[in-house]
């Protein structure tokens, strides 16, 4: 497993960990927008998912990707840093990893926060990343990564005035995951249902949501209030999926309102 630490803040104080978990054909490199705004004030991790960016794809691809192992994967990173608590933010599927490890490993987690991340792959998703074809895996593997991330982002990620150079940057970096990690997170996502480890997590939850969002949608925050104890749903100002890099600042300004809010109830992580 690859991760990064980026910590400024005061050398005297002991400041809790902030894990950033990125989402599908991502990296830790994605969070540039967020680290500058938070690491004065978390020591922040951000680790790439096993098979992306700098962690190795030694594993098994077909059966390699669960929630079980990569919520395992969070806690061997935590545990490498000595850190018995820790605050979570992931976006999309790094969202839906942290449900699991929330719930799976409630002592761990001081607070959770949702970014547009999914509770399970909803039908009209299903049938949106498919792109005509005979599922979202066999989508990616007949067009090809570039093509199927250009159809998708314009569809359901990102608005029609995002910058041109940003979203060939994305392009051309989610490709190099290539096609058969990129097809197997494709089928753990498809696979996955977080919805049995939702009644085990005691963290206090914030869920950001797009408004009228594709993957993170009604279905997905119905979920999550009928079965998170402690759960805070906000709906930030945009409607498309990729509201960490479309509405950054509204985005890290609510999840350090979340934390301040938990640690001035005298818990600290």
């Amino acid at each position: 497993m690859h991760y990064t630490v980026c910590d400024y803040t005061d050398p005297w104080t002991d400041a809790p960990y902030l894990f950033l978990q990125h989402g599908y054909g991502r990296s830790g490199d994605f969070w540039f927008q967020w680290v500058p705004r938070l690491c004065r004030h978390f020591r922040i991790v951000c680790a790439d998912l096993r098979g992306h960016g700098g962690s190795g794809r030694e594993f098994d691809l077909e059966h390699g990707f669960t929630l079980e192992t990569l919520s395992d994967d969070v806690i061997a990173i935590a545990d490498a840093l000595g850190a018995k608590t820790f605050h979570y933010a992931g976006e999309s599927i790094g969202g839906l990893v942290g449900l699991a490890t929330a719930g799976r490993y409630p002592e761990r987690v001081a607070t959770l926060t949702n970014v547009s991340g999914p509770v399970f792959i909803s039908q009209g998703a299903r049938t949106a990343y498919a792109l005509g074809q005979a599922s979202w895996p066999e989508a990616v593997r007949k067009l090809g990564p570039r093509e199927w991330i250009e159809r998708t982002n314009a569809s359901t990620r990102f608005p029609p005035d995002m910058s041109p150079g940003f979203l060939a940057w994305y392009t051309d970096t989610v490709a190099q995951t290539g096609t058969e990690v990129l097809a197997a997170l494709a089928q753990f996502a498809l696979d996955s249902d977080a919805t049995p480890y939702l009644s085990g997590i005691n963290a206090p939850t914030l869920c950001l949501y797009p408004q009228q969002g594709a993957i993170a949608n009604d279905e997905q925050r119905r979920t999550l209030e009928l079965h998170v104890r402690d759960l805070t749903v906000r709906h930030v100002s945009t409607t498309y999926h990729m509201i960490q890099h479309i509405v950054p600042e509204e985005c890290t300004d609510a999840l350090r309102q979340h934390i301040t809010q938990y640690e001035s109830k005298g818990d600290k992580s």
